[in-house]
């Protein structure tokens, strides 16, 4: 089984940017229109949280594919240290200790 993220049709610089363009044409509506000035005030504001939206999914996207890497690399080093306890290996838990020390978790090896 693998964990292949999903490809996102979305793209987010285009939807920022379409936004702003969008919030320009609620200002000159405003503009033209002063008696409706509330409700394109509304739209505006609601249009003016896409940007923040956006660059906030991109981050999470940032995350989550930091989050895939280091499982994969975990699953990789719980592979690695099987085959070498079945190998007959010396220190079959090494693949594990450093995987897990250059994910941040500490170099402390109890029993060693």
């Amino acid at each position: 089984m693998t964990d292949k993220p999903p490809t996102n049709p979305i793209n987010l610089p285009e939807v920022t940017s379409r936004a702003i363009r969008a919030g320009r044409i609620i200002t000159s509506l405003s503009l033209a229109m002063p008696v409706l000035a509330d409700l394109w005030r509304q739209v505006h504001s609601a249009l003016a949280d896409i940007p923040i939206l956006a660059a906030e999914i991109s981050r999470l996207r940032d995350s989550l594919t930091a989050c895939r890497i280091d499982r994969a690399n975990l699953a990789a080093a719980g592979r690695a240290t099987i085959t070498a306890a079945r190998s007959g290996e010396s220190d079959p838990l090494s693949y594990l200790h450093d995987e897990l020390r250059a994910q941040g978790f500490g170099s402390q090896r109890s029993g060693a």
